[in-house]
């Protein structure tokens, strides 16, 4: 135990002023999400991931400290690395290159996969196992369940050959369900990402709640599902960048603004 360093003895430098100002905003953004996953209770010990392209031809992206909790993230300790999931510039910390394959594929495959979200929840894994996925139990899953994908478990995904099966099975849509593993969304901004993903884990408990209180389950009036998705649609993407997104990160900084650092 002598040769591990707490948080406090490794010196994590500001990178404010010595990124650009594009890539440091993304940098806060990305740790607020950090933040907020944890504060939800969505985090799996240092498991997991939620990524950020940074805009430029190189091709490199913001992925968390691999031996951070979710609660210790910060702007600045956030490892840029390239597709593979290694780092590219000197850092203190190591980084999960196999646990990128899922966030690599997407972000090279979809240009609008500016930002890439994953999560092993207890409700959103329920789901997961589910033969019939996600129910049209609740307005919140009919809003996202016309958006949202599904892939076959293939093991843990560090078979880089696995990437193609994702990107084809995503296609055009912003979330997805990882079957008998998770919950993944993808956003134009780290925003955007996020409100979708708070929209799917919201969704997965109210199912595993409402299935768990009995067999008399409600079903929705026929059409009622397919209004709400077209709803959805465009009312998720003015939420997030006009509403719950600017309101969730004034909630980040009353949590505690050392994310920002």
């Amino acid at each position: 135990m002598d040769d591990l360093k707490t948080l406090e003895e490794v010196e994590i430098p500001s990178l404010k002023g010595k990124v650009s100002e594009e890539e440091w905003k993304i940098r806060v953004d990305l740790a607020a999400a950090y933040r907020l996953v944890a504060h939800y209770g969505w985090d799996d010990l240092i498991f997991t991931h939620l990524s950020a392209r940074i805009p430029g031809p190189e091709h490199h992206f913001l992925l968390n400290p691999y031996n951070l909790m979710f609660e210790e993230v910060t702007a600045s300790s956030l490892v840029k690395v390239d597709t593979n999931g290694n780092a590219v510039e000197p850092t203190p910390f190591i980084t999960n290159p196999a646990g990128f394959t899922i966030h690599s594929a997407i972000h090279m495959a979809r240009e609008d996969a500016h930002a890439v979200m994953h999560l092993h929840t207890p409700h959103g894994q329920a789901v997961s196992a589910h033969a019939d996925g996600l129910l049209p139990l609740t307005q919140t899953a009919m809003l996202i369940r016309e958006d949202t994908a599904f892939h076959d478990y293939e093991g843990v995904a560090v078979d880089l050959d696995e990437r193609e099966r994702l990107v084809e099975h995503l296609g055009t849509k912003n979330l997805m369900i990882l079957r008998n593993h998770g919950t993944l969304a993808v956003g134009p901004s780290v925003g955007e990402c996020f409100v979708r993903l708070y929209y799917m884990e919201r969704a997965c408990q109210a199912q595993i709640m409402a299935l768990s209180a009995g067999e008399n389950v409600n079903n929705p009036p026929q059409g009622a599902p397919e209004v709400a998705a077209e709803q959805g649609a465009v009312g998720i993407t003015l939420a997030a960048k006009f509403l719950a997104w600017p309101a969730l990160l004034r909630k980040a900084y009353r949590l505690d603004p050392s994310f920002a650092s």
